[in-house]
């Protein structure tokens, strides 16, 4: 007959040898490597196991209990079932696991994605020199990073202010293009203090410049740190205005074309639709895969591109380096032949970025001014 005191041992014991195993499998951290052929179905429940408890490991993942765990591994085996079988087939991208491989597809929505759809954008003046001229030749490929005018790949955890992440990238580039100087914005100023927003919860990439405007400018990331989460705002760190714009423009709507002209001054930003197995596993290549036109994430494109006659864009994400390529995407371009209409995910769809007076310092984009 076993006592208490006999089962918090054993329990305790359970859990040593558990961390003890995974500290083992910290010797090899590198990427899971996955036999495009061996789908879940023929994995035994071991190897899936396996796997699982490495991906734990790199991922930083804790579980508060057994009952969590269990939970958290069938969701996982369920993406990893999908994971097998589309890398099985012969398409133009990869999935893999990742961050979000022991989330459902809802949960992924509810703690990622967070850009609300703003129709007030419409109202705000469109550039007229976006529009393609007939016979104008734009740039072959434009990618803003070999420029260095990107800041680094950045992530804003289960927050989802994926719209003042967007906002201050392009308030970053544009920066850059013209002073010549990179510097890192405060996020964090945005999610605490624009009003017209709900923090973590959803908001728009339009007020978000327009907060920048009004206040005269926005403090430093180093100043004013992110903390994945809704704070109060900081009056007297409002006043730090260290980098500022001078308006604001939108792209035409449903027009590639136009969204190509305007990428090869600047970056853009952006609304997609990010929900669903393809987008949220997404690892490498040319997405081409399911996805709609109801805006739920905000993004940056900072370039584009064709590879082996496939065109794409090229865009910087807020979810760390772990996801996509090296936090990037390529997504396809030219989703209608002639570049007419809403793009791949609605990426042409609602297209805005600030403005900011003086030459450029790098590149060789026309920098728009206000």
């Amino acid at each position: 007959m076993t006592t208490p005191a006999t089962t918090t041992i054993l329990l305790l014991l359970s859990l040593a040898l558990f961390s003890a195993s995974l500290s083992l499998m910290m010797a090899d951290m590198s990427i899971i490597e996955y036999d495009n052929n061996h789908q879940s179905k023929s994995r035994t429940d071991e190897e899936i196991m396996n796997i699982y408890k490495k991906w734990m490991v790199e991922n930083g993942k804790v579980y508060n209990g057994i009952d969590e765990f269990e939970k958290r591994f069938e969701i996982f085996k369920d993406n990893l079932v999908f994971i097998d079988a589309h890398n099985s087939e012969n398409r133009t991208y990869k999935v893999g696991l990742n961050v979000f491989s022991d989330l459902t597809d809802e949960e992924y929505r509810s703690y990622y994605l967070g850009l609300k759809y703003d129709g007030d954008v419409q109202s705000v003046q469109s550039e007229p020199d976006s529009a393609v001229s007939p016979g104008e030749i734009l740039p072959e490929s434009v990618d803003w990073r070999t420029k260095g005018a990107v800041s680094p790949i950045r992530n804003q955890g289960q927050c989802g202010c994926c719209w003042a992440f967007s906002a201050i990238a392009a308030v970053e580039s544009i920066n850059k293009i013209v002073t010549g100087q990179l510097i890192d914005l405060s996020e964090q100023e945005l999610v605490d203090c624009e009003r017209a927003s709900q923090g973590c919860k959803s908001g728009y990439i339009f007020t978000a410049f327009h907060f920048i405007i009004r206040n005269g400018g926005i403090d430093t990331e180093k100043d004013y740190p992110y903390r994945e989460a809704k704070g109060t705002c900081n009056a007297t760190k409002m006043k730090s205005k260290l980098v500022s714009i001078d308006g604001i423009k939108r792209v035409p709507s449903n027009n590639e074309n136009s969204l190509k002209k305007a990428v090869a001054q600047q970056p853009i930003s952006v609304g997609i639709e990010a929900y669903g197995k393809a987008f949220k596993n997404y690892v490498s290549g040319i997405f081409t895969g399911n996805c709609g036109t109801s805006i739920d994430h905000a993004v940056v494109v900072v370039g584009y591109g064709s590879e082996k006659g496939l065109d794409y864009w090229i865009v910087k994400n807020s979810w760390g380096t772990n996801w996509g390529e090296r936090g990037y995407m390529r997504i396809k371009r030219n989703n209608v032949p002639g570049g007419r209409g809403e793009g791949k995910c609605g990426i042409a769809m609602q297209g805005t970025y600030p403005t900011k007076r003086g030459k450029a310092g790098v590149g060789d984009g026309v920098v728009s001014t206000a």
